[in-house]
């Protein structure tokens, strides 16, 4: 294995990690929407050595699974920033933590009453449907479903976005939290005002935590990658922590530790250096 000059400074463990969980865009894909031939040849050795490394993702499941052929053997991969536990090798979800009909309805309501001109898509299993107001920066299925938010929240969901035009995404999320009232979970991975609201206490650490209680590991025993404030909550309940070197400020003020950029491979070389690869 091919080590990138530069060696790094690295935490003493006590013991190796048990488990890897990073998140994909900005953190382990490329500015390009690749995975480079590093980490993916570091992430294979990692499976070989039975870590498993999870993908922990705000991606819908369309999206991620773009980058599921690098998700190893173990196969598993968290995906709407908790709401989904999926099954990369038996192509089926094991977990699903929805919002319920009348809960995200009565949020949508209170939102746009409360700021005028707030757009709505919901998330599921199938995929994504909009509101023909809402402006996708992504190419969507051609056949998608748009509709106001009333039809399309007929069942649960895994994720509703919520999108502005004109407010800044501090500005519309602290509204947001002071109008739903801790009853859903509140975050943004994008760079855009678009919030991304999930069930009642769904996070990815959240779902990080069942799924890491089933194999018997504990927080301690997980190192966790992230750049944007949907990955707070992971990289806080992790054992260790490191931000993207170009994360967002609130990640790096809450992360243990800061790994090189996401265009320099900073996940695989620190994995490489605390693992010894």
């Amino acid at each position: 294995m091919t080590r990138p000059p530069d060696p790094l400074e690295l935490p003493r463990l006590h013991r190796p990690p048990r488990l890897v969980a990073t998140d994909l865009d900005g953190t382990l894909v490329r500015s390009d929407g690749t995975v480079s031939p590093y980490t993916r040849e570091v992430l294979l050795e990692l499976d070989r050595r039975d870590v498993p490394v999870v993908f922990v993702t705000g991606r819908p499941l369309r999206w991620a699974a773009d980058v599921f052929e690098h998700v190893g053997a173990h196969g598993l991969a968290i995906i709407s920033n908790g709401a989904l536990v999926w099954d990369v090798t038996g192509d089926r979800a094991v977990l699903e933590r929805p919002i319920q009909p009348s809960l995200g309805l009565e949020v949508c309501a209170a939102l746009r009453a409360a700021v005028p001109g707030t757009a709505y898509a919901v998330e599921t299993v199938r995929g994504i449907e909009l509101e023909p107001s809402f402006m996708e920066r992504y190419q969507v299925p051609d056949a998608v479903r748009r509709a106001p938010v009333e039809e399309l929240f007929d069942g649960p969901a895994l994720k509703l976005l919520a999108r502005h035009e004109e407010l800044g995404p501090q500005e519309f999320w602290d509204v947001a939290e002071e109008v739903t009232g801790g009853r859903l979970v509140i975050t943004w991975s994008s760079t855009t005002t678009l919030l991304e609201i999930s069930g009642p206490e769904v996070t990815k650490a959240s779902t990080l935590e069942l799924l890491c209680a089933e194999r018997g590991i504990e927080a301690a025993d997980v190192i966790a990658f992230g750049d944007m404030p949907n990955d707070l909550p992971m990289l806080g309940w992790a054992g260790t922590s490191y931000a993207m070197a170009d994360a967002h400020h609130t990640v790096t003020e809450l992360a243990d530790h800061v790994a090189p950029g996401h265009d320099e491979d900073g996940v695989a070389r620190v994995l490489a250096g605390v693992f010894g690869l």
